[in-house]
């Protein structure tokens, strides 16, 4: 995955973090890690979703540091179909005749109709999604690193079981770091 540049990573090498913080921060750190004990691979992870993250670390600090400063700064867009300047993004909804006959009905059309729709789902569901996505990113994360330690699959049954007590006594013979990162992420969880 492309790096979020308005979100956080974390770097482990083996089981050990080597980096935490701000894209270019950890990017930096992985490219000195690598440069002065780089024996391990390095795997980074959005601290968000637990997605791997690939950072281009190719050349200078320097150049690593021009590459990332350059993501942050905005990039003209081409205007396109919807309202560009609201961030408004057109893209195809698949729906039943029936589903485009009552936004049709409804005031403001279609599109103002989901949009009201989509929000009021947001805010319902809030709590019960905030839980969903960080037991997902503890997932992933524990798939990726730690698959084949101890107690994993009955870590993962405590989880989805909402059992943060049992989790956390699961979990306690892992590393320290991967401890501590998975509560970071799944704290919405436990």
């Amino acid at each position: 995955m492309e790096p979020r540049m308005d979100r956080t990573c974390t770097a482990f090498a083996g089981t050990k973090m080597v980096a935490s913080g701000d894209v270019l921060q950890v990017a930096l750190k992985v490219k000195k890690y690598l440069k002065d004990d780089g024996k391990e691979n390095v795997l980074i992870f959005d601290d968000v979703t637990s997605a791997q993250v690939e950072l281009d670390l190719r050349g200078t600090v320097e150049a690593v540091t021009k590459r990332f400063e350059s993501l942050l700064e905005p990039e003209d867009k081409k205007a396109g179909p919807g309202r560009p300047k609201l961030g408004v993004v057109s893209k195809e909804v698949t729906l039943l005749p029936q589903h485009w006959e009552w936004l049709a009905l409804q005031p403001g059309g279609a599109s103002v109709t989901l949009r009201k729709l989509i929000e009021e789902a947001k805010k319902k569901n809030f709590a019960k999604d905030q839980i969903r996505q960080a037991q997902d990113a503890v997932y992933k994360f524990m798939h990726a690193m730690a698959g084949d330690l101890p107690n994993y699959e009955e870590a993962l049954r405590a989880m989805y079981a909402n059992d943060s007590k049992k989790f956390k006594k699961m979990i306690g013979d892992w590393p320290k770091d991967f401890q501590e990162h998975i509560l970071k992420v799944g704290r919405e969880v436990f």
